[in-house]
């Protein structure tokens, strides 16, 4: 029997070749014209959950990308690990931003480039590269199921139903997602919160047509310096957000929480150096750490309206829109929160312009718990592979399927997460590192030995 370090070291070049055909395929699902190369992607997962040793597996289709679904189940006596992943990925736009092709994977100072290399293409086939050597080595201590969707870039618009009709196939103790970060690779984490979002769409429509600025200008109000006003408005002096009842559910941790959260290891000059900014922004009264983390946010995320071609051209639009996601913190709720800025938004709109606030998705914020079975389990595993004792922290993103797979299911999560907040996620040049794609493979099997060992 091989150790999992001498099988990775024995197999890290087929590992590594095996990602980057993954990260060829370009499974972007928010466009659709790359469809036919998401449903391949699904293919190919499968396959490679069948060649790792999985003895059922199925591309279930839904209305919209399909799911793949893998298991093995050893003993039915045995505890059951559920890992979730995502295949799909987001757009790669702007492409002129990136140094290499973002679906030609190019490895650069040990890191792979590419679109999808650490959310979550690297990190969810760590695992079945780790249940490769479990089968391989006849170490998988556990039985384990596999949910592999795609459409988790456009919210998991179909893996509700999917899960409702499910809920016996995908039976488990414990569901294991690696798609978070970690603080470094001398710093191991563990992310025991997410926050929620809600993610929305606003429209502002001035004149019934683009007018010439010199002609009307002066007279008529610009809809794109409306929406600009608007938007400033949402935050006050002290970048709090000024919309009514905001704050009205928001959790706050105690004194004792947040020195605890502020332990991480956090340089702010490093941090400034990596971001190329001369200063931090932030809500007035909250660290950084506390701010991604535990503190709830409001960011446009994309702004556009009129002329924005090569040249000039002295227009007046009619018409200015905006993407907004506001992310929440327990014990928020993602549709009142659309509802209270759908409302306040379109209540503060001026008489000379019309304004409509349309949802798009949300997800609920979660927090898991760190005196469950599962948490030792993965707390042992990283402090075994990395020889340091891990540091819970909190993440500042959304996996909105936790708290679905909490509801559905009935079961917690583990955020097992081999990522770094510097890999460039959602960006140009997304990155994600060899060494951690390995240590994920390394670290999973201890996982999967400590959760049955604990769980006896």
């Amino acid at each position: 029997m091989q150790t999992i370090k001498e099988y990775v070291q024995s197999n890290k070049d087929r590992f590594l070749e095996e990602l980057f055909a993954l990260l060829r395929f370009p499974s972007v699902s928010a466009d659709p014209k790359y469809k036919n190369d998401v449903v391949k992607t699904a293919e190919f997962v499968a396959q490679k959950l069948k060649d790792a040793g999985a003895d059922k597996v199925e591309v279930c289709p839904t209305a919209g990308n399909p799911i793949v679904y893998g298991e093995k189940i050893i003993d039915p006596a045995l505890p059951t690990v559920l890992v979730y992943g995502h295949y799909d990925v987001q757009p790669a736009d702007p492409l002129e931003l990136w140094e290499t092709p973002p679906f030609e994977p190019t490895v650069r100072d040990g890191k792979i480039y590419a679109r999808g290399a650490a959310d979550d293409k690297g990190q969810f086939y760590m695992h079945v590269k780790a249940f490769e050597y479990m089968i391989a080595n006849q170490a998988l201590s556990c039985n384990i199921k596999f949910m592999i969707e795609g459409e988790e870039e456009v919210g998991s618009v179909n893996l509700g139903t999917f899960v409702k009709e499910n809920t016996e196939r995908l039976k488990s103790d414990v569901i294991v997602i690696s798609d978070t970060s970690m603080i470094s690779l001398e710093q191991p984490s563990i992310e025991t919160g997410l926050r929620g979002l809600s993610y929305v769409e606003v429209e502002v429509t001035g004149p019934n047509r683009d007018l010439h600025s010199g002609v009307y200008g002066g007279a008529v109000a610009n809809p794109a310096t409306i929406l600009a006003k608007l938007i400033a408005s949402l935050h006050d002096e002290n970048n709090h957000i000024a919309i009514p009842g905001f704050y009205d559910d928001v959790l706050e941790l105690s004194p004792a929480e947040r020195e605890a959260l502020n332990k991480a290891p956090f340089d702010i000059e490093e941090y400034k150096q990596d971001l190329g900014v001369g200063d931090i922004w932030g809500e007035k009264g909250f660290t950084t750490i506390e701010r991604t983390g535990i503190r709830p946010t409001l960011e446009v995320n994309g702004i556009w309206g009129g002329y924005i071609g090569e040249g000039a051209k002295t227009v007046l639009p009619s018409k200015a829109f905006a993407k907004i996601s506001m992310r929440l913190v327990p014990n928020q709720n993602s549709e009142r929160v659309t509802e209270l800025f759908k409302k306040h938004f379109e209540g503060i709109a001026p008489a000379y312009v019309k304004v409509e606030v349309k949802p798009h998705h949300g997800g609920e914020p979660v927090v898991t718990p760190t005196d469950s079975i599962a948490y030792k389990a993965a707390e042992k595993a990283l402090e075994e592979a990395f020889n340091k004792k891990p540091i819970p922290t909190r993440g500042g993103g959304s996996i909105p399927i936790v708290a679905l797979f909490e509801k559905e299911l009935n079961v917690k999560t583990v955020l097992l997460g081999f990522g770094l907040d510097s890999d460039n996620l959602h960006s140009p040049n997304e990155k994600y590192g060899i060494e951690n794609y390995l240590k994920g493979i390394e670290t999973i099997p201890s996982f999967f030995k400590y959760f049955a060992e604990l769980s006896k």
